[in-house]
């Protein structure tokens, strides 16, 4: 696992940035402390001012020795290539980062962003698997 908050030279680098741009965005616009959807929605929204493809709540199976077993759900999925999760929590801690590490291997992505909304200071956290 690879985490970086604010470089370029990761995978999906620039994509990752305007991502973080728009929940930059978001906070300013709707403040900080709410529950996590009314985020993910107003991200779905700055996106599609931005013009940046995205699918929310996209449907992913999970399967335990090839037999299905349930379903994944991520937030946001952007450009077909970065899972986003948006979180209003204290802070970003090693389980956010492991069940980030999951939803990538679930979804065989990449590239996962941690966003967290719940202080006036955005955090987020960028994993790379």
């Amino acid at each position: 696992m690879d985490t970086d908050k604010h470089g370029f030279n990761l995978p999906e680098g620039e994509r990752t940035h305007a991502i973080i741009g728009c929940a930059f965005e978001v906070l300013n616009e709707v403040g900080h402390g709410l529950h996590e959807k009314p985020y993910e929605n107003a991200l779905v929204v700055e996106f599609g001012l931005r013009g940046l493809p995205f699918e929310q709540q996209r449907r992913y199976e999970v399967r335990y020795k090839q037999v299905p077993i349930g379903e994944f759900v991520p937030d946001l999925i952007v450009g077909s290539t970065v899972v986003v999760d948006t979180k209003v929590i204290d802070r970003i801690t090693d389980l956010e980062r492991g069940q980030m590490l999951n939803y990538l291997r679930i979804t065989k992505l990449r590239v996962g962003l941690i966003i967290n909304f719940k202080r006036p200071k955005l955090e987020w956290e960028r994993i790379v698997a």
